[in-house]
This record gives structure tokens, sequence and C-alpha cells, in this order.
């Protein structure tokens, strides 16, 4: 789609075509909608993240919750299954495996939400490593961590929408 094709849709349009870039919380395109138009891509990203941010810590923290573990396929939507395949997680040895899922384990009952990670250009051995690290984290830090690879993940999204 073309920045005016979006800017053209009404709020269910707008929804259908982007809300998906945040997962499963249509909710941030729905509050961007009405800043609408936006001059560019960048300006669309700023909006969408603006709400996510004006959001409340509880809103936040149900963004954060919407996003599938890595490595598993509960809840996963299209673009979270073809990120995490283009990462190879789905091509994991068992070693690799039980070694992600217990430290998806581990980060979620520290956390309280699912590791975060923008896998786009990065490996299995990359995401390990960075799980492995960030699990021993500040709480509120690694909730900031989250919020900026979620952030990540939707300019990722929004850049295949809208090339």
């Amino acid at each position: 789609m073309t920045m005016e094709e979006i800017n053209r849709l009404d709020l269910a349009g707008f929804v259908a075509a982007v809300g998906p870039v945040f997962e499963h919380s249509p909710w941030v395109a729905a509050r961007a909608w009405p800043h609408r138009p936006f001059a560019d891509l960048p300006a669309m990203y700023d909006a969408m993240t603006r709400q996510v941010l004006d959001a409340s810590r509880d809103e936040q923290l149900a963004l954060l919750r919407a996003h599938p573990d890595l490595g598993t396929r509960a809840r996963m939507s299209v673009a979270s299954e073809g990120e995490q395949a283009g990462a190879g997680l789905d091509r994991l040895t068992a070693v690799q495996y039980d070694r992600l899922r217990a430290a998806n384990a581990r980060y979620h009952d520290r956390f309280g939400f699912p590791f975060l990670f923008a896998v786009k250009g990065s490996t299995a051995s990359d995401i390990l490593a960075a799980l492995e690290a960030r699990v021993d984290g500040a709480w509120d830090a690694e909730f900031e961590t989250a919020l900026e690879q979620v952030f990540r993940i939707a300019r990722f999204r929004l850049q295949e929408i809208v090339p």
C-alpha cells in the first residue's frame, strides 16, 4: 500500500491494514488513526508508538503479553511465524530448543511477560545469547527494553506494508 492509500482508509480499514503490526493489539492502530494524514511512514510509526507510550502501564503490559514466546507456535500471528522462521527458530536442534524453552520459562517467571526480541537479521544463537543476558536484568529496565523491541518489530512490519 502507499501512504496515500493508508491515509484514505476509514477506521476499520486502517485497523485491518496496520493493526497487526502490534501483535494482537489493534487498539494501537485505532488510537493512531485520528492523527492522519501521515506525511510518511516514519510519521505513522511515530503516531503509533506514541499511542503505546501514552497508554497505561496495564495496557503496555498487555501488549507485551500479547506476543508469543520465541520458538513456540502458541497464539502466533502469521507475521511472528515468518519472523521466527527467518531467524531459524523453527529449525532448532533439540539441545537449542530445550535451552530456549528453559530460558523463556525463567524469563517469564521473573518478569511476567515473554522475552521480546526483534529477530529480523538475527540468528537463533544471537537470540539465545540475548535472552540469557537479559534474564537477570532489573524489571523496570527490562520492561523498557521489551517495549523498544516491540517498537522495532512494529517498524519492520510497517516497512513490509508500506515499502
